[in-house]
């Protein structure tokens, strides 16, 4: 991909071959750090590194801190205030970074009342999960079927994953947003996208995320959209969190998602749209169909 500029590229076509291995399908299982349950109220909401515990044991007052768990033990009013405190303690210490100021509910699944709330970046570090959406911006043929995918590539100055390849739009969907709602912010902040255009978009699968990352585990729950995209339509970036967009055929950007040029969930994000598009070969669909299920959660 050239540094800069939109630009269409190659010849469409459907796959006559697919990568034999996926790097991303074992990247989201991946768990090699030990760690111990978070205990809010009674629930178990996610996961603290064994090596951590040490630090936060400096707060006896507020957290129970044992090798079987590590719970929070204030009343349920000031939970929120809590964390605040500690995670600022934590992320002084380099324990939680690419902090992002934004407000993410501590849930054990999507749409219930929030035990807590927390900065996003600390989501990692207690392992709670969160939720994303993304979306496959594609365009199709006269008969529908797709040919070309929309894929962003990260502004190098991104917290995380700086540089690398992404979804066309793609993110977080903090406290108070739905994913379909979230979906609808980042199309217009990624590709200038109206909100008229976005709610076209039709829900895809639910990819579940569980696996150690650089800025702690990832336990999250990526809600994925597809959305076909005239041939005139150009995305433009608002937000400069996306450097260059490019219009590949799908056969070049499905074999870019399986080398690790795209982040693991854009990867996955990508082949599960091939996959429920029927855009691989049948032993190569069968074969990659098989693994992602594991994958999978409830759309």
């Amino acid at each position: 991909m050239a540094p800069s500029s939109n630009r269409r590229a190659g010849h469409a076509g459907r796959l006559s071959a697919a990568p034999s291995r996926w790097a991303a399908i074992d990247a989201a299982r991946r768990q090699a750090v030990p760690r111990t349950a978070f205990v809010i109220g009674g629930t178990v909401v996610g996961s603290v590194a064994v090596v951590h515990l040490g630090a936060l044991r400096r707060w006896p007052r507020w957290l129970s801190v044992s090798d079987a768990a590590v719970e929070l033990r204030v009343e349920a009013s000031a939970r929120s205030d809590v964390l605040t405190q500690v995670n600022a303690r934590l992320r002084d210490d380099g324990l939680i970074v690419a902090w992002r100021d934004e407000i993410y509910p501590v849930v054990t699944r999507l749409g219930e009342p929030p035990l807590a709330l927390i900065e996003r970046a600390a989501a990692r570090f207690w392992g709670t999960l969160t939720f994303g959406a993304h979306c496959n911006g594609y365009v199709a043929d006269a008969n529908g079927r797709p040919t070309h995918l929309w894929i962003a590539r990260r502004s190098p100055h991104k917290p995380t994953d700086p540089g690398k390849l992404d979804n066309v739009v793609g993110g977080g969907v903090p406290h108070g947003q739905t994913p379909a709602e979230a979906l609808v912010r980042e199309g217009f902040e990624e590709a200038g996208l109206d909100a008229a255009t976005m709610r076209l978009a039709r829900r895809g699968s639910v990819i579940a995320l569980r696996c150690d990352i650089a800025e702690g585990f990832m336990n999250e729950d990526l809600h994925t959209f597809d959305l076909a995209l005239s041939p005139g339509l150009t995305p433009v970036n608002q937000d400069g969190e996306v450097s260059e967009l490019h219009c590949l055929p799908i056969c070049e950007a499905v074999e870019r998602a399986a080398t690790g040029e795209m982040t693991v969930d854009a990867a996955l994000v990508t082949l599960d749209f091939a996959l429920r598009q029927r855009l691989l070969p049948l032993a190569s669909h069968e074969r990659l169909a098989a693994q992602m299920a594991a994958l999978l959660g409830r759309a």
